[in-house]
């Protein structure tokens, strides 16, 4: 008995090993000079395969070699930060509302639904069982959430995960200064930047002046030399580059879908990388890793 006890106790210490050099890896990555390798950053998890923002999408993404999940943010009636992409809960469980509403216990006696709108087993989870589920194995990513910086930040730190999350704003760095500037320096901040419209390079010019980000979200819905530029700056202050291949509006045209159902991945994922990306944000996470792993830009 107790050599089986033993080897309970080794197994879950070379897990644990192995989910620490997991995590230290993409952050190494992240934070260090390796242009040779890309970041996967999967958009709402494995929603395609599991119900969006769910425990199983995470779940999903961290076996198949997601190096970053993305959720929402919403609180609840009684105080509680769920992860859900709107502000009701009509699309995506079997109930209507607001999630303000409701309490955690009301809305986890409700289910999740599916992509065809099915209701599922899943719960809706809580920030808090987000990252205790990722800690050590994959970086997380709150879009949707800046609303509650300071009360993510509380729960990051319960968790002993903040320095594997990454909040974002697409605010100008005043702004955020001003509203959390308590803890803006303890976390990964990542500001978004829309280059397509009016006063985007000031935004840029303002965060490099102040904070030197360690990545910018740049958001573009044309690839014209004005927005290439703009692209090119950012790469040349020393941070990286997260692009989004969700839609066109948000690449300048060089989308999943172009990749996939195209079938010109290099006019998509390869444009993306060709412009300096160190992390794209993906709906097909599984064929994204599979073009990288080809090319040798991932594990």
């Amino acid at each position: 008995m107790k050599r089986i006890c033993n080897f309970i106790l080794l197994l879950c210490l070379v897990q644990l090993a192995v989910a620490q050099n997991r995590i230290a890896e993409i952050k190494e990555n992240l934070l260090g000079d390796h242009p040779d390798k890309i970041l996967v950053v999967s958009h709402r998890a494995d929603w395609r395969n599991a119900p969006e923002n769910s425990l199983q999408g995470i779940q999903n993404c961290i076996d198949m070699g997601v190096d970053m999940v993305e959720i929402d943010l919403k609180r609840t009636k009684d105080g509680h930060l769920v992860v859900m992409h709107d502000k009701t809960i009509n699309r995506t469980m079997n109930g209507k509302g607001l999630v303000e509403d409701y309490t955690l216990a009301e809305l986890k006696a409700m289910r999740l639904k599916n992509g065809v709108a099915c209701k599922t087993r899943h719960q809706i989870p809580t920030l808090e069982e987000v990252m205790l589920l990722c800690k050590g194995k994959i970086m997380v990513n709150i879009d949707k959430g800046y609303d509650y910086f300071q009360e993510a930040y509380a729960v990051l730190e319960k968790t002993g995960t903040v320095d594997q999350c990454v909040i974002k704003a697409r605010l100008p760095y005043e702004q955020v200064k001003a509203e959390n500037g308590a803890v803006l320096d303890k976390v990964i901040f990542m500001p978004i930047v829309q280059l397509h419209k009016e006063g985007a390079e000031a935004i840029i010019d303002s965060y490099q002046t102040h904070m030197k980000p360690v990545a910018y979200e740049l958001v573009f819905d044309n690839d014209n030399p004005e927005v290439l530029n703009l692209i090119k700056k950012v790469r040349d202050t020393g941070s990286n580059l997260f692009i989004n291949s969700l839609w066109p509006e948000l690449c300048g045209g060089h989308d999943d879908d172009r990749a996939v159902e195209l079938h010109q991945p290099e006019e998509s994922w390869g444009w993306i990388i060709n412009q300096g990306a160190k992390l794209i944000q993906t709906d097909r996470p599984a064929l994204l890793l599979e073009y990288l792993r080809k090319k040798k830009l991932h594990n």
